[in-house]
């Protein structure tokens, strides 16, 4: 089989690579032996140079936008419908124009998005986790740059991964997609949406069109807010340089506040404001009201109740008490016995109590981390848990597969595109083992890419090599059990699966904390990426398309995505300062996180505490974990006991955990946008329907790629 096939060139190639005239929602229900009789297009053009190269461009750009709304909320959004729209309105404008000869065929387009979505979304999770996790480890009070991973070990480690992740997904395709036929409800919406792009070019159109004008009015956003190109001068010298605009506005201080440890605080002191940009609030309007509204109570508890008890909870640690008795020594050596007599050494030595947290601008990382990072965590792994017949279905249908596949349980024959066209020619058969991908290749994919991770792991971040082969091992189970999830409920649990293996090192290995991140990021970003192929795959099983040359699309999109997720990663974090934000100084005031990146924040708050324990914690601390922990474990116990219709009514513990976790302003904006997504839905349900996620796509798009480009500005140019 050659890699690259032949674009359709004339009329009558391009009426054999038609749509399918069956429907997504019928092919779904054949059973193999159908699928291959009627729904197989054979050797139809799909995996064609120019399906790959659109796909590559369209990936590489929306790898900045998963990096960036990342980093800023923790989540990560599919990109294959909007590269689906793009690609389809890109190509038949170079049709329009005559720089393209025919039209993209729907089997090409569907090449294009698994690309597009492994570039775009398959290799970027570890740059929103463990690799801004790792950063924040090094920051110190006398280094608060922090140490950042050099580029060409990040650009590595996440090209192991989704290689990784890409091949463990082989052997689960034929499985769960053949002959369980999981929906995988991502997959499906994009394969419907495809079909819907080639039978309503007219509607695909006017959602291109409007994608397009959100993405370009929301990329004037960061060059009013973020470009800093105005300098900022103090007795004539040049200090720092500002935007245009502020960031945020205070408009919440004109309400009154609480007095809080003896002093008048601010609401804006609290988070308490309003954010510029627009981002958040598209990303509200795709995420809902349901959650975004509990991401908001999250924040006001912190900002409310939490953060001022914090402030006011004073306690000693056991560290100042040592350092404090150890400074009465010297003061008795230096002072003499009188020293202590007239009670001057206890005055200069006394140790000093500090609360909770330190300043309300702090509070959601010093306390809100340590109610809605436990919260989050419980509350993934009961709802794992829950779903405890997936997992037996996940491990018996790994065990069971070869027995399925023995040749008595084969159709004997599959009729090729010939025969069902009525051609009275010979028809070619097309059989599973020409069509699936090989299984040779997975088993030197595994050992390639495996042995690849076990090594990185050894030399960059000392993992012995036996626990980096027994997190490769564990990662292929966990990897199938996501799968399945995935194409059960459309949701990877991969924060789930990566919590697991951080609790699994942090027995292990507890004084290593970069061990902690490094092989939670193995499980989390391999899983996800077999996740997107999975997706991918249903979505071209769905279309008729040849898994062998999808999975080739797939794994080309690896390389571009690497290369996009490690330089949207280096031009938004050049170091700590935008995940943690800068103090006031004398000539500049104090800016808050550019990018809270509550991924990262959760990832380290486990490694922390298996490293040191609850002995230094402050006890509100302690106690906010052990509540978070009862908290997220009811509330997604209820969440999984509840029917579906009645769920909208329980608390969300995920909106809960990451209001918490966010700086107040992040989910207030994202409850604007689900606000306003609700408002369109209720005065025009088919227009929302139409327009909603396509001008919210938009507007992810264009501030995130033009917010990347701002920042590479601003920290390489402007600096």
């Amino acid at each position: 089989m050659s890699i690259f096939q032949k674009p359709p060139s004339t009329p009558e190639e391009l009426e054999a690579a038609r749509p399918l005239e069956l429907s997504p929602e019928e092919v779904l229900k054949f059973d193999e032996a159908e699928w291959y009789a009627r729904a197989y297009r054979g050797d139809a053009p799909q995996l064609t140079a120019r399906a790959i190269a659109m796909g590559t461009v369209l990936g590489f750009f929306l790898s900045f936008t998963n990096v960036y709304i990342g980093l800023k909320t923790g989540w990560f959004l599919g990109v294959a419908l909007t590269a689906c729209i793009l690609s389809y309105a890109i190509w038949s404008f170079l049709r329009t124009v005559g720089v393209a000869k025919t039209d993209m065929t729907i089997l090409e387009n569907n090449c294009m998005q698994s690309t597009a979505s492994s570039a775009g979304y398959a290799t970027g999770n570890v740059a929103v986790s463990a690799i801004p996790a790792l950063l924040l480890l090094t920051v110190t009070d006398e280094n608060r740059h922090g140490v950042q991973l050099a580029w060409p070990l990040m650009a590595l480690w996440v090209l192991c991964l989704a290689t990784f992740g890409v091949v463990l997904a082989i052997p689960m395709k034929r499985n769960l997609i053949n002959r369980e036929k999981l929906k995988f409800p991502s997959g499906t919406a994009a394969a419907v949406t495809l079909q819907g792009l080639y039978s309503k070019g007219d509607e695909a159109m006017k959602k291109a069109r409007a994608l397009l004008y959100a993405a370009l009015a929301s990329g004037l956003v960061p060059l009013l807010k973020d470009l800093e190109f105005l300098k900022v001068k103090k007795a004539g010298v040049v200090v720092g340089r500002e935007a245009l605009l502020p960031p945020s506005s205070n408009i919440f201080n004109l309400l009154p506040s609480p007095n809080v440890d003896g002093r008048a605080w601010k609401w804006s002191d609290w988070n308490v404001k309003l954010d510029h940009g627009v981002v958040l609030i598209a990303a509200g309007a795709i995420i809902g009201i349901r959650i975004t509204g509990w991401m908001v109570l999250g924040g006001l508890f912190v900002a409310v109740f939490l953060g001022p008890l914090a402030l006011e909870t004073k306690w000693t640690s056991p560290a100042a008490m040592e350092t404090a008795a150890h400074a009465k020594i010297v003061a008795l050596k230096l002072l003499g016995p009188k020293a202590y007599a007239t009670g001057m050494a206890d005055a200069l030595v006394a140790p000093k109590a500090s609360g909770a947290a330190a300043l309300p601008k702090s509070a959601w990382k010093e306390i809100g981390i340590w109610f809605g990072a436990p919260l989050l965590v419980a509350s993934g792994l009961v709802q794992l848990a829950a779903q405890w017949r997936t997992i037996v279905r996940a491990i018996s249908g790994m065990f069971g597969s070869a027995k399925k596949a023995e040749p008595s349980q084969e159709p004997s024959g599959y009729r090729a595109p010939a025969e069902r066209d009525g051609d009275e020619k010979k028809p070619v058969v097309a059989s599973p083992d020409d069509v699936e991908v090989p299984t040779k290749w997975f088993l030197y994919g595994l050992c390639g890419s495996g042995l690849a991770i076990i090594v990185v792991a050894a030399l960059f971040f000392d993992i012995p090599p036996y626990f980096g082969l027994l997190a490769v091992g564990m990662t292929f189970v966990l990897a199938l059990v996501s799968a399945r999830a995935t194409g059960e409920s459309d949701i990877t649990p991969g924060g789930a699966m990566g919590k697991i293996m951080q609790l699994t090192y942090g027995v292990l290995i507890p004084q290593s904390t970069t061990a902690n991140l490094m092989t939670a990021s193995i499980t989390s970003g391999a899983g996800l990426a077999t996740a997107d192929l999975l997706n991918d795959l249903k979505s071209g099983y769905l279309l008729g398309a040849n898994p062998r040359r999808q999975f080739l699309a797939q794994a080309m999109g690896i390389l571009t995505g690497t290369i996009a997720t490690t330089l949207g990663y280096f031009l938004l974090v050049p170091d700590a300062t935008v995940l943690t934000g800068t103090p006031a100084t004398d000539s500049m005031p104090a800016k808050d996180p550019a990018f809270p990146a509550p991924g990262a924040q959760q990832w380290l708050a486990v490694a922390k505490l298996f490293k040191t324990g609850t002995k230094n914690m402050h006890p509100m601390a302690v106690t906010c974990i052990k509540t978070g922990l009862i908290v997220g474990a009811i509330l997604a116990l209820v969440e999984s006991l509840v029917p579906k219709k009645h769920k909208k009514y329980v608390p969300s513990p995920t909106g809960l955990g990451l209001g918490m976790i966010l700086p107040f302003f992040s989910p207030f904006a994202m409850f604007l946008g689900a606000v306003l997504g609700e408002i369109a839905t209720r005065a025009n349900k088919a227009w929302a329907e139409r327009y909603v996620v396509p001008l919210s796509a938009g507007v992810i798009a264009g501030e995130s790629i033009v917010g990347v480009i701002v920042a590479g500005l601003n920290n390489f140019v402007l600096n």
